[in-house]
């Protein structure tokens, strides 16, 4: 699997920020574990992250509240690829794969209390209030999934 980076959003609402040079979605594989990861941007402007397990896994079509992982947030999601519409493949927690290898993805958000997500906060400056929290940007959410994938590696061994 090759490393595809999509720059989709518009993001010319949202104000200076790092978001402005970020990808909106990556995929990758990671080399220490195998493992496919992605970071995917959602809709108020925060990235988050997957790690893609195949069938062998003990984690493999589990819920999320039944994986132990300790990442940013906790794990939010557990599925199969969300299919882009068409063969639009910027946007979804999917990436493309040369074997067609079908994963179950477990991943975490960066949309918690005191996360800052751009989207919203320039709603919040748009009727001016105040916006806090961090951003957590593609260098912390990368080294998250990095961290995840290793968790998952260790719990299938």
């Amino acid at each position: 699997m090759k490393t595809i980076e999509y720059r989709t959003v518009d993001k010319s609402t949202w104000g200076a920020g790092p978001w402005q040079n970020e990808p909106d979605k990556k995929q990758w594989l990671d080399e220490e574990t195998g493992y496919p990861c992605l970071i995917v941007r959602n809709p108020v402007g925060a990235l988050c992250g997957y790690v893609g397990v195949s069938r062998a896994h003990p984690a493999f079509e589990q819920d999320y509240n039944d994986v132990a992982a300790d990442v940013h947030g906790d794990l939010t999601f557990s599925g199969f690829c969300h299919e882009p519409e068409g063969d639009d493949h910027s946007q979804g927690i999917c990436h493309l794969t040369e074997d067609g290898e079908r994963v179950w993805w477990l991943g975490f958000d960066c949309a918690h209390a005191f996360d800052l997500c751009p989207s919203m906060a320039a709603y919040m400056r748009f009727m001016e209030l105040s916006a806090y929290g961090a951003y957590r940007d593609l260098s912390y959410v990368a080294s998250e999934v990095q961290s995840l994938a290793r968790q998952l590696k260790d719990a299938a061994a």
